[in-house]
């Protein structure tokens, strides 16, 4: 049995297809059979039941899975500590859309600074897929907002920061001076769609002061977000990180009275793995810069 066969396993397990499987492992897909016939002939019994266009775990396939995941990140493990100086190596870091590309660059820049022989690998995503790398150990670190079902997962909390009433320049709010509640309920909204976070934090803030906003556009990214605001097709929230990179005149910000929306910023890592001195030096860092940053302290 090899490693790269249970590497193989693991990402058509994953993936259910043997076809998409062998395109993100760049090798042919006869090659991806042999390599798993190989396997369950060693295996003496299959460890994929094959269908028409997919393929699901036999009983076999489940237990080696789990034993699979646990002997890669073992012997990974292993070569990061056999190779850990505390200044040179790599660490993947994960982020939330509306969070990587406002909070991040600065901070990486400190970093790498500080840290030349460093290389930081940054990958975006929900946080339902970043939870799943955290905990297979596909990425060392994942900066997300909180509520997380984080199980067998360490959660930190770093910072909150307001999430700001964003209108259009002509909209009759711009110019009141108090922005309550009230005045935006039955405004339509524009948010993200139900893969973001963040529309479950506007959501619940609203739902908690018993009215649901109604959404009538949904989008994948938030500077679309923010475009639709511009044309008039609704209001939103965004957090302060994304209103400060905004230097744009179609839009107005505000501050809402009394209860202001917030959401909180957590790191979240798997205290079952290596962690090296490299990555906690990272994590010293990201708690320092959490601290700086103009937003609401927790």
């Amino acid at each position: 049995m090899e490693v790269d066969q249970l590497r193989y396993f693991l990402r058509v397990a994953e993936r259910g297809n043997f076809t998409r499987a062998a395109e993100e492992l760049n090798i042919s897909q006869p090659a991806l059979s042999r390599s798993i016939q190989k396997l369950e002939e060693e295996l003496g019994q299959p460890v994929f039941e094959r269908k028409t266009r997919s393929v699901a775990l036999t009983d076999a396939g489940t237990l080696l899975q789990s034993r699979a995941q646990q002997i890669l990140a073992l012997i990974e493990d292993t070569k990061a500590e056999i190779s850990d100086d505390g200044r040179s190596g790599q660490i993947r870091i994960g982020a939330i859309p509306t969070i990587a590309p406002f909070f991040l660059p600065d901070l990486l820049r400190q970093f790498s600074t500080e840290f030349p022989a460093a290389s930081i690998i940054v990958q975006e995503d929900t946080t339902d897929h970043l939870l799943k790398r955290c905990t297979q150990g596909e990425i060392d670190l994942a900066i997300l907002a909180l509520p997380v079902p984080a199980k067998y997962l360490e959660v930190e909390e770093l910072f909150q920061e307001e999430l700001l009433l964003v209108l259009p320049p002509d909209h009759p709010l711009v110019n009141k001076p108090q922005i309550r509640l009230n005045d935006i309920k039955a405004l339509p909204f524009v948010l993200l769609d139900e893969a973001h976070c963040l529309s479950d934090n506007i959501v619940s803030f609203c739902r908690q002061r018993s009215f649901h906003p109604v959404a009538v556009e949904q989008t994948s990214q938030l500077a679309m977000v923010q475009e639709l605001v511009s044309l008039s097709h609704g209001i939103s929230m965004v957090p302060q990180m994304a209103r400060k990179l905004d230097q744009s005149d179609r839009r107005v910000y505000r501050s809402m009275s009394g209860i202001k929306p917030v959401r909180k910023i957590a790191m979240v890592w798997n205290p079952y793995r290596f962690q090296s001195r490299l990555l906690q030096a990272f994590q010293e860092r990201l708690r320092t810069y959490a601290r700086q940053q103009d937003a609401c302290p927790s």
